[in-house]
């Protein structure tokens, strides 16, 4: 038989689900840092097709890089502590509610229970050892009747999360720009080399992570980030003529 994930004694069961479950910051990290990198490389590309030196790459790619990761850093840091505010909402809403409709609220966790497939006495027992701890109680209230989960990611972690990769991955297609020996095309497409191999890393992490096909996650967020890039190259290219005319006035 393969190996499986982990054992099913009863011991380690319960050892299990005694433990404090820690939060990911997974999914903010991968998104801080493909955001990172195709924002810098938009910038790049833009700037590239665009026919500007060099040197505006990079200082648009510096400005573009700190103004993005912080404000994606902040919105990642909105939308979680928004999630922890629903919660604590509906948890005193709960809270109201036990207090001044108990037998209601019995129902509801009836009903609920009912519609899992309980009846009888053996639904009763689990009602009445439900609501007899007011805390459990509500706890099911949450992750039953609204589908929230009892706890989530701090919020000041999430945004750091998203910060500190954006600007880790986001300044690698920047790297090329301190290197003198390149100039020209040459510097551009170094820019774009090392972007590709940042997206296929992260894509590739996340394979590990998650236990997916490792070289089909690289591809997947090296095309998505590519394609990014490839716009951006493209209105820089065809916004060119309007920029030498604006030059010339």
């Amino acid at each position: 038989m393969p190996q499986l994930e982990h054992s099913h004694e009863t011991s380690e069961i319960r050892r299990r689900l005694a433990a404090d479950h820690k939060p990911s910051y997974l999914a903010d990290s991968i998104l801080g840092g493909i955001d990172g990198c195709v924002t810098t490389m938009a910038v790049v590309a833009s700037v590239a097709g665009a026919g500007l030196p060099a040197a505006v790459a990079f200082v648009l790619g510096v400005a573009s890089l700190v103004a993005d990761a912080f404000s994606m850093a902040v919105s990642n840091y909105q939308a979680v502590k928004s999630g922890h505010d629903a919660r604590d909402r509906v948890r005193r809403q709960e809270e109201r509610h036990i207090e001044q409709e108990p037998d209601g609220e019995r129902r509801e966790i009836r009903v609920i229970f009912e519609n899992k497939g309980f009846e009888g006495e053996t639904l009763e027992r689990i009602v009445d050892t439900i609501t007899s701890d007011r805390r459990r109680w509500i706890d099911m209230m949450i992750q039953e009747e609204y589908g929230m989960p009892l706890h989530g990611p701090s919020p000041a972690m999430a945004g750091f999360a998203t910060f500190s990769v954006f600007i880790l991955v986001g300044a690698m297609p920047l790297i090329p720009f301190l290197i003198p020996a390149l100039t020209g095309g040459g510097l551009f497409v170094s820019s774009a080399a090392v972007a590709a191999v940042a997206l296929f890393g992260i894509g590739y992490v996340k394979g590990i992570v998650l236990d997916m096909p490792r070289w089909r996650a690289g591809l997947e967020t090296l095309l998505m980030g590519g394609g990014a890039a490839i716009i951006a190259f493209l209105f820089g290219y065809f916004l060119e003529p309007l920029i030498a005319n604006m030059r010339i006035g």
